[in-house]
């Protein structure tokens, strides 16, 4: 039976090869396959509203020259939307926002900065303990473990107003790793809108 399938395959093959019409690929061409393909998959309706879709996100991410890398294609489900709520987005949803209530909610024609460097306190790896007599001591110790993080923090409030002088872009910094809420304050004050713990993915697409 499965040396039959293999020869009617074969066969098949020949056949489509003598029959077949040589034609420009473009995006009317691409959304013909894609159509006939998804109304045997899904209901006409829906595969008539997906087919655009799926055409133009291809096309988005089309390199002369390179093989797709449909990773750069990412399907989001949201909660409580239907199949027929389905939409394009060109450009990259992120699953979280600004982690800070007076960070700017929306920011247009922006420099991003990304990155993968830790912006919170970190505790050592090993088990450690520090005795102060006084509460100036701990203040000082405090400051002390924090010296780095600030340090880091400055650096990218000093870019954002290096690059920001004089126009009026906004800045968006996209850390791959935490930010803690004193750093995200600094952050805030400079109007830098910041996302923390981005997605490897999400960075590679950035």
């Amino acid at each position: 039976a499965v040396e039959g399938f293999e020869l009617a395959k074969t066969k098949a093959l020949e056949v489509l090869e003598q029959v077949k019409v040589q034609q420009e690929v473009n995006r009317e061409v691409l959304i013909n396959v894609a159509r006939t393909s998804l109304r045997t998959k899904v209901h006409e309706e829906l595969a008539d509203h997906l087919t655009e879709c799926i055409v133009d996100a291809v096309l988005a991410i089309r390199e002369e020259g390179k093989p797709l890398d449909l990773h750069m294609v990412e399907i989001m489900e949201m909660q409580h939307k239907t199949d027929s709520d389905t939409q394009l987005v060109r450009g990259l949803v992120m699953d979280h926002g600004g982690r800070h209530p007076d960070m700017p909610k929306r920011v247009e024609d922006a420099y991003i900065f990304t990155c993968n460097v830790s912006m919170e306190y970190e505790k050592t790896e090993v088990n450690s303990g520090f005795f102060y007599k006084s509460a100036q001591e701990r203040e000082k110790l405090v400051l002390a473990e924090r010296k780095y993080v600030l340090e880091r923090v400055q650096k990218v409030i000093d870019l954002k107003k290096k690059v920001c002088e004089g126009n009026k872009k906004g800045f968006v910094v996209v850390n791959q790793k935490g930010i803690d809420p004193f750093s995200l304050d600094m952050l805030a004050k400079e109007g830098i809108m910041a996302l923390r713990r981005a997605k490897r993915r999400n960075m590679e697409r950035l």
